[in-house]
């Protein structure tokens, strides 16, 4: 690996702290070339996406988010609006919430949050606070799934300040069974604590759907609208985002503004100087436009923990797509996975460097290790000088053997960065689908699965009515209600689980009885 090489492959944007070196990606030198009439068509359509293009024809809808960072791009006066007025809205609530303006009935201030959201509803108010909340400030608790016991430990942890905690609904539509249920078992928490709901909540959400109606109907604190043409996982720098920011006292304008300037200098038309064009383009080598390779993300700060997490939903919902563009059956995807460093030098990287060879990394450097002097911990090295160590180790390790990665450099974790790193992503992720001809927009598989929860639950019911005193065995309920002998016995355990019916236990699921 040649010094030259290495600065062929780096693309530094001085003015945002920011740098790529694709240098142990080992794109073939003319593989832009030879992709040249693909990389032309990827900026035209997101050219087009960005003028406003119906990209969802599932739904009829465009996608926006990149007018979210820059209203002036959007294609009418009215989404121009339905940009800036939430903002302004946002900003003059949460600066009510300190002051006591806004305030719980019992008096006093608002001093927790109670984030009520899944998917992107809720990953992404995470991310921001872990990776730049603030001690001391409104601290956020999350119900991001219909999981009970996870509530009830939220709960557990608010204790007596559930008096003094907002809680905040995000659901474009509110029929998010996730959402739906965490939102009702909040209400019930504050109602068994002798609390009103409705005067401790607010809601994001689409102007006249379940949840906006329900929220009017209560008599909420008060909403804000999510537009239907931001999609969940793109969905951070909305409302969904900057309601929980804007209450945390996270200055959201740094994000916007971050994301803007990278927007711009990937908005170059030159794939050589754009940055989201060119990891793009080694996401489509490495994975011989197939996604072949799984790509791990490393990056190497604790405060970016939750990256992983948040790519791995951007990047693999927008990209799992069984038919491309023409109807024609793909299965595209790019499977993402990962933790930290050097977390991960001590977990997995061992199978990373000498096992299957089934993937390619993208290492996150933050250059910054720490605001303030560092005490020494050996000799003269410091503990930001091991982590930049490890970095440095595990990348040239892994090349050794004959793995790939990218690397992404920042100067500090802090919010213009954040906004530099979450552009940079959605935009290739919006070229990665160009270049290999699939929607990135539409989301059909997460319909089937709720489509398929529906039956079992309805199933579930049918379960119920038909359990007696008499002991029966699940195919016996099968027959009885014409059922799948399989989900039924699902069914049946799960009631047992629950104080619902009693279970005696065979030799097998076959053998096994169920009753009240």
């Amino acid at each position: 690996m040649s010094f030259e090489n290495y600065s062929a492959q780096h693309l530094r944007y001085s003015d945002l702290g920011f740098s790529l070196d694709l240098s142990r990606m080992d794109v073939a030198p003319d593989f832009s070339e030879k992709m040249q009439p693909k990389i032309q068509q990827a900026f035209q359509s997101l050219a087009k996406l960005e003028a406003g293009e119906i990209a969802n024809p599932d739904e009829g809808r465009m996608v926006g988010h990149y007018w979210l960072r820059n209203p002036d791009l959007a294609p009418s006066e009215e989404i121009r609006k339905q940009i800036t007025e939430p903002i302004a809205a946002i900003k003059g609530f949460a600066s009510m919430i300190p002051t006591g303006e806004i305030a719980p009935p019992s008096g006093g201030t608002f001093k927790k949050l109670l984030i009520i959201g899944i998917g992107g509803s809720a990953l992404g108010p995470q991310l921001i606070n872990d990776a730049l909340g603030q001690v001391g400030k409104m601290k956020p608790y999350f119900f991001d799934n219909t999981d009970p016991a996870g509530m009830d430990r939220d709960l557990a942890e608010i204790g007596p300040d559930l008096a003094h905690t907002l809680a905040v609904v995000i659901s474009k539509s509110g029929g998010t069974a996730e959402t739906r249920n965490g939102m009702l078992e909040a209400k019930h928490a504050y109602e068994e604590a002798g609390l009103d709901f409705a005067k401790h909540a607010i809601a994001v959400t689409g102007e006249g759907s379940k949840l906006d109606n329900f929220a009017r109907e209560e008599g909420f604190i008060t909403t804000f609208p999510m537009e239907d043409w931001v999609g969940g996982r793109t969905s951070l720098l909305s409302t969904v985002g900057l309601v929980p920011m804007a209450l945390q006292d996270i200055d959201f304008e740094e994000i916007l503004a971050g994301a803007k300037e990278m927007d711009e200098k990937t908005r170059v038309p030159d794939a050589a100087q754009n940055a989201a064009m060119k990891l793009a383009l080694a996401w489509h080598h490495e994975g011989r436009g197939k996604g072949e390779r799984d790509m791990v993300v490393l990056p190497y700060k604790d405060s970016l923990v939750l990256f992983s997490k948040y790519l791995q939903q951007l990047i693999m919902e927008s990209l799992g797509k069984a038919k491309d563009l023409d109807g024609e059956t793909v299965n595209q995807g790019l499977a993402v996975y990962g933790n930290k460093g050097s977390t991960d030098q001590h977990a997995y990287v061992q199978q990373l460097r000498d096992g299957l060879h089934n993937f390619f990394a993208t290492f996150i450097e933050v250059r910054q290790g720490r605001q303030g002097e560092s005490i020494s911990v050996e000799g003269e090295n410091t503990s930001a000088d091991y982590l930049q160590g490890f970095l440095r180790g595990t990348r040239r390790a892994l090349y050794e053997n004959g793995r790939h990665s990218a690397l992404i450099s920042i100067e500090q974790v802090n919010a213009r960065s954040m906004g530099h790193l979450i552009a940079l992503f959605e935009r290739a992720v919006t070229f990665y689908a160009s270049l290999v001809n699939i929607n990135a927009y539409h989301q059909p598989g997460v319909e089937a699965g709720k489509v398929a929860a529906n039956d079992f639950l309805s199933l579930l019911n049918e379960v119920r009515g038909n359990l007696t005193a008499d002991r029966k065995s699940a195919l016996e309920v099968a027959t009885a209600i014409d059922g799948d002998p399989e989900d039924v016995f699902h069914c049946l355990v799960h009631l047992a689980a629950n104080g619902e019916a009693s279970h005696t236990r065979g030799n097998s699921p076959l053998d096994d009885r169920f009753h009240l």
